[in-house]
């Protein structure tokens, strides 16, 4: 337990220690930038393991009052003998990674549900109740069948439908009672998307004009990191509840799925190569609707690799190097998914790109970038 005085005096040593590291190496570091950043990480770690061991010292059973106030044989004498506590544990620690990655499966599922895999199925199956198409003993009739006599034991397109409003804030159907639609989550999103994408194309303009390419790039971590923190609490607060057992159910009747339309005679009935093809076929067919799948499918893979990420403590990682390492495997992920979105229409690289209302109550307000199109 660290008295007032013994707390300031810790951080005046630190700084100190900093100031003639600068004073002795201050050549080396303009050299070697990759060196600061090791020594003020290092410096950092060793401060912050101070506190974490001060704070495991149980605290007095009055939390250090009677000192404070001078009461007792235990009464301080000056203000810098009393108890200084240390704060409480950071609240951007708080987050349960497999909340996030159910969270990113589901985010998943939703852009197979606008590819229109389920839709398909149930037109297929209606077909093959009516014997309007040639199927009858394959394998693909049998797991027609089969998804039909299991349907009342799942959950109902309804019921997804109202899973992915109150989550991502997608879809129309209004969530359940006393559930509310995540109307912030495609902004922040996106945000954190573009913020990703921009830090690297940063760091590759960066590389190529410089002399030294090792030197730190031009792009903000900090810009990054508060955009994934933003992110990731958003999520946090939305993926209590049936999302784990959901999303797990429905990962189930999506394989289901697609082995049905993969099979040789659902196939052969529209001389399509794989389930994708059958999926695109059909919805053109029955649907009239041109489905995006090849976009809808990387934005369904990049986006969930990214809120995987988000799911470690990679993104509480202060140290430049060491950040930048971790970021680089949701690097293609970004740009994938931006490009895809792009097409759709639902996203845009950068900043708002309309001039916005400088008085939005009088003028108008202005909605945030694509809101809830998903």
């Amino acid at each position: 337990m660290s008295t007032t005085g013994e707390n300031q005096g810790l951080f005046d040593r630190v700084a100190a220690f900093k100031q003639i590291l600068v004073d002795q190496l201050g050549p080396q570091l303009i050299q070697n930038p990759q060196l600061a950043d090791a020594l003020t990480q290092r410096i950092e770690d060793m401060l912050e393991q101070a506190i974490a061991d001060d704070s495991q010292t149980p605290p007095p059973p009055d939390g250090g009052l009677a000192e404070l106030i001078g009461l007792g044989k235990d009464a301080a004498t000056k203000v810098t003998a009393t108890r200084l506590p240390q704060g409480v544990e950071d609240y951007d620690e708080q987050v349960a990674s497999d909340r996030i990655q159910a969270v990113a499966d589901l985010y998943y599922l939703y852009q197979m549900e606008k590819v229109g895999v389920f839709k398909v199925v149930r037109k297929l199956q209606a077909l093959f109740d009516a014997g309007a198409v040639r199927l009858s003993s394959g394998d693909g009739a049998y797991g027609l069948y089969r998804f039909d006599r299991r349907s009342v034991l799942r959950y109902t397109e309804r019921n997804r439908m109202q899973t992915y409003r109150r989550v991502f804030g997608y879809t129309a159907v209004p969530p359940v009672a006393d559930a509310k639609p995540n109307s912030a989550f495609h902004g922040l999103f996106t945000q954190f998307i573009n913020s990703v994408a921009e830090y690297w194309r940063d760091k590759r303009i960066s590389d190529v004009i410089r002399e030294r390419a090792y030197e730190p790039s031009f792009g903000s971590i900090a810009n990054v990191r508060r955009a994934g923190l933003d992110l990731r609490n958003n999520l946090k607060w939305n993926s209590y509840g049936h999302v784990n057992v959901f999303r797990i159910e429905t990962l189930q009747l999506l394989d289901e799925a697609f082995r049905i339309l993969g099979a040789e005679d659902v196939r052969k009935l529209f001389g399509a190569d794989n389930a994708w093809d059958v999926v695109e076929e059909m919805m053109l067919r029955y649907f009239n609707t041109n489905v995006n799948a090849s976009q809808r499918h990387r934005m369904a893979t990049s986006g969930r690799d990214m809120m995987r990420w988000l799911a470690q403590q990679y993104i509480l990682n202060s140290s430049r190097a060491e950040f930048e390492a971790l970021l680089r495997e949701i690097a293609d992920s970004a740009e994938e998914w931006l490009t895809s979105a792009q097409v759709l229409g639902i996203a845009f690289r950068g900043n708002v790109q309309r001039v916005v209302p400088i008085a939005p109550g009088r003028n108008g307000a202005v909605a945030p970038l694509n809101a809830g199109r998903g």
